[in-house]
C-alpha cells in the first residue's frame, strides 16, 4: 500500500504526526508513505523508516507573491510531482481549507479526511471521499492515531505512540561528549518568553552540576539573546546556525533539555529526551509534549511566565539527571 500523507505544518503538528505511521507500518506490512509537507519541516518526514518521498511545498511563501512567475513556475513543477503517482489512500491529516484545496483535491487517489464535526477548518471536509470522525478530546498525536486507523482499516493501539526517530540520532552520537543540558530559549509570541534574567539564574544555578548549557538559535534577535544568556559563563556555549537536523543531533546527545513552547520544545519529546517544558498561556493538555520523561512547569491561574522561579527548574534538572 502507497499512501499520501497531506501534513504541512506547522513543526510541532508535523512531528505529532510521526507515531501515527509507526502504527500503520507494524499494522500494514510494506506500507510506504510520501508526504507532502511544508519546506522548512522536510527534513522531518524523511527521519521516519516508513517514507519513501518527501514532496515539499511552499504554501506560506508563495501566498506572498502568488502570481508571480516564479511561484507559478514551483507550483507547477509541484503539482507535476505530486500527480505523477497514483496512490491507494489520500490523507489529508492537515484538516485546513488551504490543505484541503491546494493539495489534497489534486493528489491521486481516494481522499480521506476529519469530517465536519472533528476538522479544525469544518469546510474542508468537502474535498474528502471519505470522512472520519475523530474525538478532539485527546491528545494532537491520539487524534491522528486515530484518523490514521480509521482511514487505513485498523485498531489503533492502546500503547503510547512511538516517533521512531530517535534511532535516527542516537546511532551517530559521539561517546566522549562532555554531558550538556540544551536551553530552548526562543519562541515567536512574547507571552511565551521566560525572562532572560531568570534564564541567567537558572545558568549560574547549573554550574556546580558540571554540567555544560548549549543554547541554540535560529534568527538574529535570537542569537542576540542567547549571546546575553552565555555572557560571563565559561560552561555555557552559543552554538552556531544550525539545520534543523543538526539542531535534532544536539537534542538526541543532551542529559535533558528546558525549553519554552516551541516547536523544538516537541521534536526533543520525539527524540526521547527528558524535557522540561515551560508553559505560560497555553495549555499543554491536548498540545504538549508527548512522550516518556516530558514535564511541565506552569505559573498559577492568572499569574505569568515570570512567576516560575529558576530554582523550581533546577531542582527539577537534578532530579532528571542524577
Amino acid at each position: 500500500m502507497h499512501v499520501l500523507i497531506v501534513k504541512t505544518s506547522s513543526m510541532g503538528d508535523v512531528l505529532h504526526t510521526l507515531p501515527a505511521l509507526t502504527d500503520a507500518m507494524q499494522a500494514i506490512p510494506g506500507i510506504k508513505f510520501d508526504w507532502v509537507v511544508e519546506e522548512n519541516f522536510a527534513q522531518i518526514p524523511a527521519w521516519h523508516p516508513a517514507v519513501d518521498r518527501v514532496l515539499p511545498v511552499a504554501i506560506r511563501r508563495w501566498r506572498k507573491h502568488w502570481f508571480g512567475s516564479q511561484q507559478r513556475e514551483e507550483r507547477v513543477q509541484f503539482k507535476r510531482e505530486l500527480q505523477s503517482r497514483q496512490y491507494d489512500v489520500v490523507l489529508d491529516a492537515q484538516g485546513l481549507i488551504k490543505s484541503a484545496a491546494l493539495v489534497t483535491r489534486l493528489a491521486k487517489g481516494e481522499k480521506h479526511g476529519q469530517d465536519s464535526r472533528s476538522a479544525r477548518e469544518p469546510f474542508a471536509s468537502w474535498w474528502y471521499d471519505k470522512r472520519h470522525e475523530i474525538n478532539k478530546q485527546q491528545h494532537a498525536v491520539e487524534r491522528t492515531r486515530e484518523l490514521f486507523a480509521k482511514s487505513l482499516g485498523y485498531e489503533k493501539p492502546a500503547t503510547q505512540g512511538d516517533y521512531a526517530i530517535a534511532g535516527h540520532f542516537r546511532s551517530t552520537l559521539p561517546n566522549d561528549t562532555q554531558p550538556y543540558l540544551v536551553f530552548l530559549h526562543a519562541t515567536t509570541r512574547d507571552n511565551k518568553h521566560w525572562p532572560e534574567s531568570h534564564w541567567r539564574a537558572l545558568i549560574e544555578l547549573v554550574q556546580p552540576t558540571g554540567l555544560r548549557v548549549k543554547l541554540p538559535w535560529g534568527a538574529e534577535h535570537e542569537h542576540q539573546r542567547a549571546q546575553r544568556l552565555a555572557e560571563g559563563f565559561d560552561h555555557v556555549e552559543v552554538l552556531p546556525k544550525l539545520t534543523l537536523e543538526q539542531v535534532a543531533q544536539e537534542l538526541a546527545g543532551a542529559r535533558a533539555v528546558v525549553s519554552v513552547d516551541t516547536g523544538l520544545s516537541h521534536l526533543t519529546a520525539a527524540l526521547d529526551r527528558p524535557n522540561i517544558t515551560l508553559y505560560g498561556p497555553t495549555d499543554p493538555g491536548l498540545i504538549g509534549g508527548y512522550g516518556e520523561n516530558q514535564y511541565v512547569l506552569r505559573p498559577a491561574e492568572g499569574h505569568s511566565m515570570a512567576d516560575i522561579q529558576a530554582i523550581d527548574v533546577a531542582t527539577m534538572i537534578k532530579e532528571i539527571t542524577v
